[in-house]
């Protein structure tokens, strides 16, 4: 057999055996992340993100032994490396926000600011962890689209992270009622409301419970031009609970507020017109 076919042959062998296993090892990762998300409760971050890294390393050094496997590609490369000072320094230049961007996703992964499934804002975006890749966070955000920020780029960022350490949240329910309304009647309805929500917790320590510290506490919060404004603090288990909780709130308490008699304002303006004019413009 001619000696370049045989190069040629093993040359597309290695790739697709590389190939192959890089497909068996995701294979391999996505069973096992699986497993541990659903079955084990653990966090999979760490999981995905040796995911990639493994991935890449794969690649790497099959796409190595196949150039190293035909001589003449072996000829090519040692002379590119040979001269490559030039060529790496202008890589080098250009690999600088890659490089910042693995370096900050092995930041994320050890430290851990966020994790997969941690729900997020950053700046004006909100949503779910879905990946961290060597370059990329992936935040599906609750249209279910996909946005992909430079791990360098989040790392400097302030971020709201509605999962870090507790899981657990407090709504405000905030709502104004008429300076004519019964304040207190008003604030035993969105009390006993909240009480009643199957999705509320009650968060209050041994010693709160002990000293007689309300489950849900409503007070005053401020007297508006045209409202007596109120809030209601609300525990729910998690930040998805807090917003149904919140949003099942906001209608019952409007409904009983209605049937008893608790007006909820809004703004009024009164129209004084100091004089009476013609069509003509003269003054009546």
């Amino acid at each position: 057999m001619n000696k370049n076919i045989m190069y040629i042959i093993i040359f597309i062998s290695i790739i697709l055996v590389t190939i192959l296993i890089a497909f068996l090892i995701n294979r391999f990762f996505r069973r096992l992340i699986k497993k541990s998300t659903e079955e084990m409760k653990n966090d999979p971050t760490n999981y995905l993100f040796l995911r990639h890294i493994v991935t890449v390393l794969i690649y790497i050094i099959g796409f190595s032994i196949a150039i190293y496997s035909v001589p003449d590609l072996r000829t090519l490369a040692s002379s590119l490396l040979a001269g490559a000072g030039i060529l790496a320094v202008a890589v080098g230049f250009a690999s600088q926000h890659a490089l910042s961007n693995i370096i900050s996703g092995i930041f994320i992964v050890i430290f851990k600011p966020f994790r997969v499934n941690d729900r997020l804002r950053v700046r004006t975006l909100d949503g779910i962890v879905e990946d961290i890749t060597l370059r990329h966070t992936v935040i599906r955000d609750f249209e279910n689209k996909r946005i992909l920020i430079p791990n360098a780029v989040i790392s400097d960022e302030v971020i709201i992270n509605s999962d870090f350490a507790e899981d657990k949240i407090c709504k405000w329910i905030e709502v104004g009622i008429s300076f004519d309304s019964d304040i207190d009647k008003a604030k035993e309805i969105m009390r006993s409301e909240a009480m009643h929500h199957p999705l509320a917790i009650d968060a209050r320590t041994p010693e709160q419970i002990a000293a007689g510290t309300p489950m849900i506490t409503v007070r005053v919060l401020s007297l508006g031009e045209s409202s007596v404004n109120l809030r209601a603090w609300v525990w729910a288990k998690d930040s998805p609970d807090g917003f149904v909780l919140s949003c099942d709130l906001y209608e019952s308490i409007k409904k009983r507020f209605d049937r008893e008699g608790i007006e909820i304002p809004f703004p009024h303006r009164t129209l004084f017109h100091k004089n009476n004019w013609t069509s003509t413009g003269k003054e009546q």
